[in-house]
């Protein structure tokens, strides 16, 4: 990379494509293991626990059966987004089967995700942004990882990357930013909307003085209200029942219960000590601010947006709301705050902070990850007992205090022997995995999907045998299967966590 203390301008005029190709040439050691560091959560327990990523594997086998011919009342949609994350998995699963697919496939999406926040951090500093790594790692872990939005996961990670090689050059090279777009699209299209809205808000600034930024970030502003009026005026929506200001980037960190909250807290005393001893700084030396006042300013808009924006929005054209609006965007949020830490200059403390942080932040993950494993091994082992090819439901609630589900575990655990009848992604008409009324496989009903999920599903004679795997009285990670019989209330055994009794 160019010397930290080269000028902003004389950064961007040379080529982005050459910088890059210099950096891997001088830096090919170091890419290689700082790449191995931040896959290394991905191979650390014999399965990868994220939320849906259980239920994008265990659908892209029921798209094998549907190729196959072996799941009448289930078809595939044609649909040319949300789908890049399952084209992928299905690709490599067909080649190396699902156990390797997914390492592979999420592997990809890890670094593809880190590498791009790192690129946009450096295109804003000017400089690799090394002092900023460990943060850029946590969030590449963080709130939407282990939810399993990949999909959503990876059109971020190509957005970044397109909106840091507008940042960098000039005139017509910009046009290539385009070659991300169907990328970007295919796996989600929130990522176009980050790319398109972020890159015309840097051309804008680049190219502005000091009043022009004020005036642009007004008629920013302004747009994002004329958005707010415009869906809360044609869609119905819901909001949040956590104040929206407590999705401002370091809620991606927490994540399976209160104890995220120290690596949480010890990452916002860095910031603000960092922060503020580098703008003391600037002023004392009369260093210029455009750097980090434009970093600063895309943390600001995207902090507005989530202010403005409902945390859902119920579209007509499908069974399944658009939610998660706020923790979404907060993701967003978490790599633009990093990209004004990396304008801040590196000092030795605030860089062993980080790590220490991220230090505390990977140890509970790993420990968390490993319990939850050991329930799906549980899960794995139950389902073995039924016969093949029966109907599964599942009431698998997680810890206290944590903010991601995991019952998709046991939809992992029926591939090859089972039918997870819960499962959502059919019924949602939002991923590629269709089924019509009154197939065996899986209920085509969201409520019906949500009662299954929340253990308020009443049995119908049609649908036995059913089985139901549900939470003992033993503990949280306790598992243990039942059939069940016609009128019965799916959750009417095990752990009732509304109450905090058997």
């Amino acid at each position: 990379m160019p010397d930290q203390k080269a000028p902003l301008d004389l950064l961007a005029a040379e080529s982005a494509w050459a910088d890059a190709a210099r950096f891997l040439r001088s830096r090919w050691l170091i890419f290689c293991g700082v790449s191995a560091l931040v896959a290394a959560p991905c191979f650390w327990q014999r399965r990868i626990e994220a939320g849906d990523l259980a239920s994008h594997v265990y659908n892209a086998w029921l798209a094998q059966l549907i190729e196959r011919g072996q799941a009448p009342g289930l078809w595939i949609a044609r649909q040319w987004n949300n789908v890049l994350f399952d084209w992928t998995l299905s690709a490599f699963a067909s080649r190396f089967g699902f156990v390797a697919a997914e390492k592979i496939a999420v592997c990809a999406a890890v670094l593809i995700f880190f590498w791009g926040a790192f690129a946009l951090a450096s295109a804003a500093a000017g400089r690799a942004a090394w002092s900023v790594a460990p943060c850029l790692a946590m969030v590449a872990y963080g709130w939407t990882f282990q939810m399993g939005f990949l999909n959503y996961y990876l059109s971020l990670g190509f957005a970044f990357f397109g909106l840091a090689l507008l940042w960098r050059v000039r005139g017509r090279e910009r046009i290539a930013t385009l070659a991300l777009a169907p990328l970007i699209w295919l796996a989600h299209p929130l990522g176009l909307v980050l790319l398109v809205g972020a890159c015309a808000w840097v051309i804008v600034a680049q190219r502005s003085s000091w009043r022009g930024h004020l005036i642009a970030g007004g008629a920013a502003a302004a747009g994002l209200v004329s958005v707010r009026l415009y869906i809360l005026g044609n869609y119905p929506v819901y909001w949040p029942t956590e104040p929206r200001y407590f999705f401002n980037g370091l809620d991606q960190l927490l994540l399976y219960g209160p104890q995220y909250r120290m690596a949480a807290i010890l990452l916002l005393v860095l910031v603000i000590f960092g922060v503020s001893a580098d703008l003391v700084r600037r002023r004392r030396v009369g260093e210029r601010w455009i750097e980090f006042v434009m970093a600063a300013e895309l943390y600001a808009l995207a902090l507005l947006t989530i202010l403005l924006l409902p945390a859902g929005i119920i579209l007509p054209r499908y069974a399944a709301p658009a939610g998660f609006l706020h923790e979404r965007l907060s993701c967003i949020c978490a790599v633009f705050a990093c990209c004004t830490l990396g304008v801040v200059r590196p000092r030795k403390w605030q860089c062993a902070g980080f790590a220490l942080a991220a230090a505390v932040f990977f140890f509970y993950l790993y420990r968390d990850t490993a319990r939850i494993n050991r329930m799906e091994e549980q899960a794995e082992r139950l389902v073995r007992t039924i016969p093949a090819g029966q109907r599964v439901l599942a009431t698998i609630d997680p810890p206290d205090g944590s903010r991601v589900f995991i019952f998709h575990i046991a939809d992992r655990a029926c591939i090859g022997h089972c039918f997870s009848y819960g499962n959502y992604e059919p019924g949602s008409g939002q991923f590629r995995v269709r089924a019509t009324q009154g197939n065996r496989f899986v209920t085509t009903s969201m409520d019906a999907s949500f009662a299954i999920q929340k253990g308020e599903y009443t049995v119908a004679l049609q649908d036995l045998p059913m089985f139901q795997i549900y939470q003992c009285k033993g503990g949280v990670t306790e598992l243990c299967i039942r059939e069940l019989s016609a009128g019965e209330v799916n959750g009417r055994t095990g752990l009732d966590f509304r109450t905090g009794a058997p």
